[in-house]
Formats: C-alpha cells, structure tokens, sequence
C-alpha cells in the first residue's frame, strides 16, 4: 500500500547528499564574483537534482519498506485499498439463502461475480424465512463497513440502492430471478449480464451453490478466499464474545471442538431415526426427506475413542438442541466428561443478545471451531465444509473429516460380535490416516459440478501448491 507523508524539517548542517556536506555549500555562497555566482549556479543545480534524485529513491523505498519504518513520516496510516474508479454496468441485489455457512459462501460468490460483471453489489439481504426464523440482518453479523471497505479495489459495494431505483423496489418492479446452480462464469456474461444492463438492477433471490467450483480465473478464486477469510469479519459484539469462550477454554487445556449435527432440522432433512424412540421416530418420519445420515451421539463417542483422542480432552458441543436431550448424550458424556458448550461456559447476560437468533449463535461456534486443537463435524454440511477450508487457510490445522460409512459399517460389524475393539480401532485409524486435514488435491468432475469436491473445504488456490500424486477430496 502506499504510503504517504512528509519529511520532516531537517537539519541541513550535517546532511550529505552523494558525498557533498550541506557545510561546503554554504561557503560557496559567500564570494560574489561572477565566476563565483557560475559556480553558485552550477552547484545549486547539482543539488537540485541530487535533491530530485533522493526523492525518487525515497518514493520507491516507500513503496516496498513495511509501514513501520516509515510511520515518522506518514501523517497517517490507512489500512484500506485505495479507492478505484470503476465501470458500473448495474446493481445487484441478492438474498443469500440457508443457514449461517451456506450464506457466507453464497455471498463470497457473488463478490466475485459482481467484480466479474463489473456491478454493483448492495449490502446482502440474510435469510429470514428458514427453519430457524432468524431476524438478524448482514450488520448484525458482519461488520458492515469493514466489508465495504476492505473490498473497494476489487468491487463496489453499497449500503443501499440510489434512491431512483429504492421506489422501484417499493414498487416491486425489480427483475427477480433464480441463477442456474453451478453455473460458470460464462453463464454470467452472457446471460446474466445482458439482463443487467436491460433491467438496470437484478434481484438474485437465491445464492447458494450457483457457482461452480473448479474452471474459475486464479484472480477470482482468489476473490473468493479474501472475501471469506478477511473481508467477512464478524461484528465486535460477536468477536468478543467469540474470543472470550476460547480463552476460557485455553485456560484449561487443550480443546476439541465437536460439530454434533444432530438436531431436529438435520434429522428431518435426513430422515434418519436411528436410536430414536416411537415417538421421536413418527415426529422425525411427518418431516423426512432423502439425504445421508449423520452420526448419532453414540456412534461418535465410539468414533472419537477408536482413534484414541485423550478422555479428558474438554470437547466443546458446537451445535444447537440435541434431538433427544441428556438421554442422547449419555454415552458420549460418560466416555468423554469433560463435555462443554456455550451456554455452560458463560453467564446468561453474555448470552442474551444472541437470544432468538440462531446465525449470531452460529458464529461465536464458527469462531470456536477455528481455533480448537481439533475439529470434528460429525455431518458433512457447509459449517463442516467451510470451517475445515478455513483451518487449511490458517495452515492445515487438524480437522478429521470422519469416514460415516467405514464408521457406521466397523461399528455395526462390533455391535454383532465380527470385531473385537483392538480391530475395531486399528480399522478405523487405518481409514482416517489421510482424512486429518493435511495438504490434498480438490476433485474436479467437470461433467458432473455438484459431485466435485467444494472449493470452500479445500480452496486449493489460496493455499500453498500441492504434489499433484497427492490424494484427491
């Protein structure tokens, strides 16, 4: 960045400039000859450009010396891009869709294709109609100014639309439009842009997944992991509290944080009832859908022990309600004790202002899991996926992506007598010795996108380069 500033008044009598004393200069200025006045003239031009010269230099070292040896003649340092003049071909307005994670990668997208498309992006409108019913807005989350900020050489970003196209969207006369999941750039240009340019200002009224994951300019995956990692800083409220469940942790040791998905929206979406009584199965059956099941708290406990993870690791639960409470966590609890989670950690009035509001909730986890020791999500969901691209960012933090099917399949075959528990483990340490979050290659299905393994758990562009013999994920 550059710096700017001011030299200070400096005192001539001992500078030197090229091997010529300020003091010699002075003595020529005594005689008043003609020759003596040439030779003035001749001097004050050398000085003029030996002057010029250690500008330059100065101006070039500004440029490549850290702020901190040049903070005595900054007047003041800026930590924001300079501002760019761009070429605006219209606005546009997104409702990011989903959960906490599954937003914030759908906004990353939309930065880049913003910045692709050279629009306009207005502040992100947060889903609010979602099982969790969530009021909160982008500013109650993120910090709003800090991400139109430290994002202004890449895109233009506002608060809000020009007050000219604000009636439009009174009116509800703003084209309003679902993107193609998993769409290339070409897609945008060519379809999405036009549109633009015709309507003025686009509604996209969904953003998760409409970008696909491999094929993108390094320059615009590049985008992506800085809007992600630096731009999307949480708000200070959020932050603090943040910070201060992980120094109470720290405080006591090593920590593993577990992203427990068992709760009553992840069951219902599904439909697994595994464990769960009659009751618990008919409720979760009226609400099921087709999907993969994540592991149950017993089968975790059994997990984290046949990979020998320390019993008394304090294990914070990053996830909501337990369907099933207590009864659900007994086997875990009474393998590993020293089981914690926000709410026991702190005091209600810490708490209170996240009360009824599931995403704020899901950020203080978010910035637990970052920080543990370990991380363990027992579903492959996009906290799962995003908070384990976020550790390989901040340097391959351990991060086990547990193998559900060589679990649920070794722990079965344990239940009915096939394993004892020393096969039992070395089966399951065997499966997991490449799944700790080391360097790996993304997979790429070029015909088939949504099957490739997600940029957001492994943004290999941003990390440093892999051997290409390395296992693809």
């Amino acid at each position: 960045m550059e710096q700017r500033g001011q030299l200070a008044a400096t005192d001539l009598k001992g500078l030197s400039m090229g091997g010529i004393k300020v003091e010699k200069i002075k003595s020529w200025i005594v005689g008043g000859s003609l020759f003596d006045q040439f030779n003035l003239c001749v001097v004050g031009a050398i000085t003029l450009l030996l002057l010029c010269t250690c500008t330059v230099h100065l101006r070039v070292l500004s440029k490549t010396m850290t702020p901190r040896f040049l903070i005595f003649w900054s007047s003041q340092h800026i930590d924001t891009p300079p501002q760019r003049v761009y070429e605006n071909n219209g606005y546009l307005m997104i409702s990011a869709n989903g959960g906490l994670n599954q937003m914030r990668a759908g906004i990353c997208d939309m930065v880049a294709i913003a910045k692709y498309l050279n629009v306009t992006l207005v502040v992100p409108e947060l889903d609010n109609t979602s099982l969790w019913h969530d009021s909160s807005q982008f500013q109650d989350i993120f910090d709003v100014n800090y991400f139109i900020t430290s994002l202004r050489d890449e895109v233009r970003i506002l608060k809000q639309l020009p007050d000219e196209l604000k009636r439009r969207v009174k009116n509800d006369s703003i084209y309003t439009m679902e993107p193609h999941s998993w769409s290339n750039l070409g897609y945008y240009y060519y379809q999405i842009l036009p549109k633009i340019k015709e309507q003025e200002v686009v509604h996209f009224n969904k953003t998760d997944f409409r970008l696909v994951n491999n094929g993108i300019p390094i320059e615009f995956q590049k985008l992506r992991c800085q809007v992600n990692y630096e731009a999307l800083r949480f708000t200070p409220t959020i932050a603090e509290v943040g910070k201060k469940i992980v120094k109470l942790l720290r405080q006591k040791g090593p920590f593993l944080v577990l992203h427990l998905r068992y709760e009553m929206d992840m069951l219902a979406f599904s439909g697994c009832n595994e464990g769960c009584n009659e009751t618990e199965a008919d409720e979760l059956t009226k609400l099921r859908k087709v999907g993969g099941c994540p592991l149950t708290p017993e089968e975790t406990a059994l997990a984290l022990q046949a990979l020998d993870i320390d019993p008394s690791i304090q294990i914070y639960i990053a996830a909501g309600n337990i369907y099933g409470g207590e009864r659900r966590m007994a086997a875990l609890r009474a393998a590993f004790p020293n089981l914690v989670k926000k709410e026991t950690l702190l005091a209600p009035s810490d708490l209170k202002p996240f009360q009824k509001h599931s995403n704020m909730k899901a950020a203080l986890d978010y910035i637990v899991a970052i920080e543990s020791d370990i991380f363990v999500p027992t579903y492959g969901g996009n906290m799962a996926k995003l908070v384990q691209g976020h550790r390989r960012y901040l340097g391959y933090k351990i991060t086990i992506s547990l193998d559900v099917q060589l679990l649920v399949n070794v722990i079965d075959r344990y239940k009915k007598g096939g394993l004892n528990w020393d096969e039992v483990s070395q089966e399951v340490k065997t499966g997991h010795a490449d799944r700790m979050g080391s360097p790996t290659q993304r997979m790429e299905v070029p015909e088939n996108p949504m099957h490739e393994a997600y940029f957001y758990s492994n943004p290999q562009e941003c990390l440093p380069p892999v051997s290409k013999n390395s296992k693809s994920t």
